[in-house]
């Protein structure tokens, strides 16, 4: 894949995190002849098949002429069966092999209790010398509560990022990649940690293309897990915002555009948040201090947020660097259906004309939140009416 080292319009293209992911797996099943990917039957709707390109799924009964992809040896392991993959897959890292597994973000939640013995034994294991590293124990996570058209409130669950952001042994990292380029970024810092659990979160559908490759490789090391978004923001703020995941970036951009057509004047700038771990932005080796977060967030300006899950997840993240008062908290809050997808980010607060008038409000600018409000009711019975966003 051919990663762009600058980006001249950002937003203006399209690009997969799902098949850039696909590809890295791929790649790494070429180069490793232990790597296996689990994964329950949706590795093709989940836009992850160049992983075919270099092994078929594992079948050891008949195979027939119509069948795609299966083979005695193949490394590629499918079962409906969320508890059985992960088990094999630790198992297989704790052998001292390499390996991935995917699900929906709904169904990840089902291993939540594995990945608690999973984390037990990394910690209890670093207290000793004799045991050797292992390699990270990799999950993609997609499928997400935003793009839910047509299963609706029952496949919306981003529990998993709150389950594993809770755990003081800190050897969890959350991924966010905001882009096919960032996806590109996210895998290879994935593949060369040890002895962590690494979640990544991203939607399986094509997203605009904000950042290049050497910004996205910035994020994960020297920017500690975050970095401004020049292009989105202007010196001497009058609101910082700030967005963890793919769609609430793309919903906040769209936010700061709806906020400054109404107040030209407005001074914004934008936050790109691409990893998380315990109590912190940044990974579990390389956190961003409070130094650091006071130098991109100022000391005194108010900050919306828009999260990817839960309000309280990120909330208490936040809460460890600024005044709980400056923080403007938008994310999942369990309202869901099977509707549009604008309608969908409206239920939860999180779209583009909640956080507008959020930061008109909080800056100052008051009154215009019932002309926002009075968009999202238009769009919503344009959502019930043709099942589209108007």
């Amino acid at each position: 894949m051919s990663l762009p080292t600058r980006i001249d319009r950002p937003g203006e293209e399209n690009g997969s995190s799902a098949q850039t992911f696909g590809e890295g797996l791929r790649e790494s099943m070429y180069r490793y002849e232990d790597y296996y990917f689990f994964s329950p039957d949706e590795t093709t709707s989940n836009r992850l098949a160049a992983v075919y390109d270099a092994s078929d799924r594992a079948w050891t009964r008949k195979i027939e002429e119509w069948d795609q992809h299966l083979a005695p040896n193949g490394r590629v392991i499918e079962m409906l069966s969320e508890n059985t993959l992960f088990a094999v897959l630790a198992g297989h890292i704790l052998s001292g092999g390499r390996g991935c597994m995917t699900s929906y973000e709904s169904f990840l939640p089902i291993v939540s209790s594995q990945l608690d013995q999973h984390l037990k034994f990394l910690k209890q294991s670093s207290e000793f010398d004799w045991r050797n590293d292992v390699h990270a124990l990799n999950i993609l996570s997609t499928s997400c509560w935003q793009r839910q058209d047509h299963n609706g409130y029952t496949h919306q669950n981003p529990a998993l990022i709150s389950s594993l952001l809770s755990k003081p042994s800190n050897l969890v990292n959350c991924f966010f990649p905001v882009d096919d380029v960032a996806a590109a970024a996210t895998w290879d810092y994935m593949n060369q940690t040890k002895n962590v659990v690494n979640l990544t979160t991203f939607n399986k559908n094509e997203q605009p293309r904000w950042i290049d490759i050497n910004h996205a490789r910035y994020q994960l090391q020297d920017g500690h897990g975050c970095s401004v978004f020049q292009f989105a923001s202007d010196d001497e703020p009058d609101v910082i915002v700030a967005a963890i995941g793919d769609i609430p970036t793309n919903e906040a951009l769209e936010g700061i555009k709806l906020a400054k057509a109404e107040v030209p004047e407005l001074r914004v700038r934008f936050i790109g948040i691409a990893a998380l771990s315990y109590a912190a932005i940044g990974t579990t080796n390389n956190k961003l201090s409070s130094r650091d977060f006071d130098k991109l967030f100022t000391l005194d300006k108010p900050i919306v947020v828009n999260f990817h899950g839960y309000q309280e997840t990120i909330r208490s993240i936040l809460s460890h660097y600024a005044n709980p008062m400056r923080l403007s908290i938008h994310g999942y809050e369990d309202q869901g259906s099977t509707t549009s997808p604008l309608d969908e980010l409206a239920r939860n607060h999180c779209s583009r004309y909640d956080i507008a008038a959020d930061i008109l409000e909080r800056s100052g600018n008051y009154g215009y939140t019932n002309k926002f409000e009075a968009q999202i009711v238009e769009n919503a019975h344009c959502a019930r009416l043709t099942g589209l966003d108007k």
